[in-house]
């Protein structure tokens, strides 16, 4: 201090200068001011010649005494005068220890430590005091040394927050051993008025024995943001303040990557209470665009929450094999995933049912998720499209089932044998089997496998060497129940049962809806920093990618930071090894946060350290530098010093004014603002010959066959379904219109439920719009009758190898066709209508083919299958129309082979089982359940 004012000096040497004040008011004494300059004409002379004004040989005093005030405060100014507001820390005799808090509850009040931290080390610097200089976050590496203040002065500089908590029980065994060799004259300790757990204050109070202990605090501690959750309705938060906060509202900010803002709230706390809940009701998809939540104005790593991809809200984009199945939807597989997935996604049903449109629709949609539920067989087009998905970030989850069963493309993660396996019942001879332990590595792991939880079918896969890598789940016998593999950026999942219950009642568990959630939380994150070049799967550790530093800036990672094994990477907590930020790659990355959900803020209670303990503010402001102030005013009186010496010189009798004149030009532009014109166009009206047929499939039930482009064959398609027609108007209470022709490539195939398609060899094979058509049609609820009309020349036991059969291979190669087999005894066609043992048409060697159910009961009772039993598609070779084809005449146009009129009767009761069945479904089924119905009722 300087005469007692909380004055100093950073160079106070440079006063000495003050003496030289007398020496310079001598100079400026003898030294005049310049002469006056007069003009000297010689009229002017003669009339003047009595006046006369003297000129003064010494400065005038107040001039002398203007430039000796300018001379003395250029000195002050040059001595580096400093006004410090409050009195400074005792620091005793011997080593001083300066202990700083530089967690990341420092970050608000960083600066006034380090002006505090500064004070004590100049004054200790002055005193040629020793200190031992710590900071309770680098931990036990630094140095615990006692060194001269100037070195511990450059290390305060090079510190800063770190953005962790402090860690103060690490400095214990380094404090203890400098004691030993030279205790404490004095501890001053700079926190920052947060409690931590440790026995930090109790082991300082003993290593320090009696050395007194200046505890500072006071300073602002900023708020935090923790237990970040997305559910349905927003994305929301804890904001926590220091209990000794006042503040009673904060502004919490939702950026992106770009760090574009998309939204803020006001978090308001209560009169008492330390914590409140922020809220983003935002859209789903602006929420998924979050990267950072930050709170406005508080520049601290724990004011900071990270958004990684696992904590974004996935939409999920959900197709079903069985599109039919709508009608019933409780029995529908789409309704156990929707239940599973809603309370944690966004479920994007299709708009279209052509599952070729419906594939490209839903992922325009920005869906990061696609789950398939028995989805057999994908066209060509749509497999490549949904391929590129995959790579480029996708998450494809697949369901097994019998069309999965039946075969499948290439978009699993495993080869699957044919058909599927049957647990339990009289035809095998293992029982239903139970969940194993999911596997180490498997994003399932830690997830408790319920006991009541079995399978009975399932798809297997086949056993290879990169089978064990791929299994995510499986059975006690060791068969996998979930596998999965890596595609691109990507990722494709297959359950090998079914989504609903009638494979496993794995569905109605809860340990299905985590398994879902771990599958979500997983797609999209570090897929490309986990895939190595060759598609294999590589270590699986994330790199720190961006970290964050103390203020909650992001910076690149410090080289002591080693990455983190994923699988442990949900259980990480911040710390010095492993700063919060951004771990992983730039392609996909995992966001690891400051405060958990159970971290709050608490004051730093002083009782383990005693009486000696004395707890004092930071000063209430920083030290002022009052060299600005001195130089302006030294700039000041020079002005006012040229000033005087222009006057005494006699400058105001050579200035002269004269008046100016200004003109102003305005100058106006005028805008041309073109007028355009929106032409307007015109759509293109339809076809009336498609409205016509439309309108008049929409009013009445019709039959349909497939133009195929062949006259004669055509002609027999029209003339067998008129005679099936007739027929049916006059043995059954329906009334048919006429038949309609379809061609199958453009026409709206919705309008029938039964589509009657002859082959013919020499028919190109359909385009993949056309059979994606077909696809539809036939998951919709459709039945195609294929019919290739050549089984007189073709094997009794099975498909020969005719053109017409190679040609029906050709087109049923692309088309996700379930398992087949020959109409059962107990089968619903075999009593639609009439009681049927064959189905013969103009041949009766072929038998009619149809999807397989399968056997669940001992019995060998057929289910209903889920929605209204109706398979999609019939394979015949009886050449069924030639069988029907009546003339206009009323003759029937073709002979069956053998010539037999009971074969022709036969024939059309075959068709009026196969129209009855592709109306009403398997309400016929319901017949084998009259015995045990009436029982029930007589009960």
């Amino acid at each position: 201090m300087f005469a007692g004012l909380p004055l100093t000096f950073t160079a106070p040497w440079i006063l000495a200068a003050l003496a030289l004040l007398p020496v310079i008011w001598w100079l400026l004494r003898l030294t005049p001011p310049r002469p006056r300059e007069i003009q000297f004409p010689p009229t002017r002379l003669l009339l003047d010649i009595d006046q006369h004004e003297e000129t003064p040989q010494r400065s005038p005093w107040w001039l002398t005494l203007l430039r000796l005030l300018l001379a003395a405060l250029l000195i002050i100014a040059l001595a580096g005068p400093i006004w410090r507001s409050s009195e400074p820390v005792a620091t005793g005799d011997g080593v001083l220890w300066l202990l700083v808090d530089n967690g990341w509850t420092s970050a608000s009040g960083w600066d006034a430590q380090v002006s505090a931290a500064e004070q004590i080390l100049n004054t200790a610097s002055q005193d040629g005091q020793p200190v031992l200089f710590a900071a309770t976050a680098e931990g036990p590496g630094q140095s615990f040394v006692p060194e001269a203040a100037a070195s511990a002065l450059e290390r305060l500089r090079a510190l800063e927050p770190r953005p962790y908590p402090p860690r103060r029980s690490e400095l214990s065994i380094g404090l203890r051993k400098s004691a030993q060799e030279t205790p404490p004259g004095a501890v001053v300790w700079l926190s920052d008025n947060t409690h931590t757990n440790g026995a930090f204050l109790s082991d300082l109070a003993q290593i320090i024995g009696a050395a007194p202990v200046t505890v500072m605090s006071g300073l602002d501690t900023p708020m935090g943001l923790k237990d970040l959750t997305n559910d349905a309705e927003a994305l929301s938060l804890k904001v926590i303040r220091h209990p000794d906060q006042k503040v009673g509202a904060a502004t919490v900010r939702a950026l992106d990557l770009k760090g574009l803002v998309l939204g803020e709230v006001q978090a308001t706390f209560d009169a008492d209470a330390t914590e409140t809940e922020a809220r983003f009701e935002l859209p789903t998809e602006l929420r998924n665009d979050i990267a950072r939540v930050e709170i406005s104005g508080e520049a601290a790593a724990g004011a900071v929450q990270l958004v990684d991809d696992s904590w974004r809200r996935r939409t999920v984009g959900l197709i079903s094999g069985q599109s039919g199945d709508l009608d019933q939807p409780l029995l529908s597989p789409v309704y156990y995933l929707e239940r599973a997935l809603a309370p944690f996604s966004d479920i994007r049903r299709p708009r279209d049912a052509d599952i070729a449109e419906a594939v490209p629709g839903l992922i325009d949609q920005g869906i990061s998720v696609l789950v398939l539920a028995d989805v057999g067989r994908l066209p060509d087009t749509t497999a490549d499209t949904l391929r590129d998905w995959v790579q480029n970030g996708g998450t494809l989850v697949r369901f097994a089932g019998p069309r999965t069963a039946g075969g499948s493309d290439d978009l699993i993660p495993v080869r699957l044998r044919a058909g599927d396996r049957s647990l339990g019942g009289s035809l095998s001879w293992k029982q239903p089997q139970h969940l194993a332990a999911f596997p180490e590595g498997s994003p399932f792991s830690g997830l408790k496998v319920p006991e009541e939880v079995t399978v009975t079918r399932q798809v297997l896969a086949e056993p290879t060497s990169e089978l064990p890598e791929r299994t995510w789940a499986m059975l006690e016998d060791g068969t996998p129940l979930v596998t999965a593999a890596p595609m691109g950026a990507g990722s494709v999942v297959l359950f090998h049962v079914t989504a609903d219950s009638t494979w496993s009642n794995l569905p109605l568990s809860g340990v299905f809806l985590n398994m879902l959630r771990r599958i979500l939380a997983v797609s999209n994150v570090a897929a490309a920093s986990e895939t190595a070049e060759d598609g294999q799967p590589s270590q699986s550790v994330l790199p720190p990618l961006r970290l964050l530093d103390g203020f909650g800036r992001f910076g690149p990672p410090p080289v002591e930071v080693t990455p983190v094994n994923s699988t442990v990477f949900r259980d990480a907590l911040a710390s010095r090894r492993t700063p919060p930020g951004l771990y992983g790659t730039e392609d996909g990355f995992r966001a690891l946060n400051l405060l958990q959900r159970d971290d709050s803020l608490e004051t730093l209670d002083l009782t383990a350290l005693g009486e000696r303990a004395e707890a004092v503010p930071y000063p209430a402001s920083d030290p002022f530098d009052l060299r600005s102030l001195f130089f302006t005013l030294v700039f000041l009186l020079m002005i006012v010093d040229a000033i005087a010496v222009f006057l005494l010189a006699g400058g105001l009798a050579r200035v002269g004014l004269r008046n100016r004149t200004a003109s102003l030009a305005i100058l106006v532009a005028l805008a041309a603002i073109p007028l355009t014109g929106i032409a307007p166009q015109n759509a293109q009206a339809q076809s009336t010959s498609s409205e016509l047929q439309a309108l008049e499939s929409t009013l009445d039930t019709r039959l349909a066959y497939v133009l195929t482009g062949n006259p004669e064959i055509d002609d027999a398609s029209a003339a067998g379904l008129s005679g099936l027609t007739q027929f049916l108007a006059e043995r059954t209470a329906l009334e048919p219109g006429p038949p309609a022709a379809v061609d199958i490539a453009r026409d709206e195939l919705a309008f029938y439920s039964l589509l009657y398609w002859p082959i013919d060899p020499a028919m190109d094979k359909p385009g993949d719009q056309t059979i994606a058509r077909i696809d539809t049609f036939m998951r919709n609820g459709g039945t195609i009758l294929f019919d290739t009309r050549d089984h007189i020349n073709a094997s009794t036991t099975g498909f020969g190898s005719t053109p017409a059969t190679l040609k029906l291979r050709e087109i049923l190669e692309d088309l996700d066709v379930p398992p087949l087999e020959p109409v059962p005894q107990d089968h619903v066609l075999t009593k639609a209508f009439y009681l049927l043992e064959t189905f013969p048409g103009r041949y009766a060697t072929s038998p009619l083919w149809v999807e397989s159910l399968e056997e669940t009961t001992t019995r060998g009772d057929r289910p209903v299958r889920a929605g209204d039993g109706v398979s999609p598609i019939l394979i015949t070779g009886n050449d069924f129309a030639a069988a029907w084809a009546i003339s206009d005449s009323g003759e029937f146009v073709y002979p069956t082979v053998p010539n037999n009129p009971i074969q022709r009767d036969y024939a059309f009761r075959s068709g009026v089982n196969i129209v009855m069945y592709s109306l009403t479904g398997n309400y016929k089924a319901d017949q084998v359940h009259i015995p045990a119905l009436l029982e029930r009722l007589g009960q």
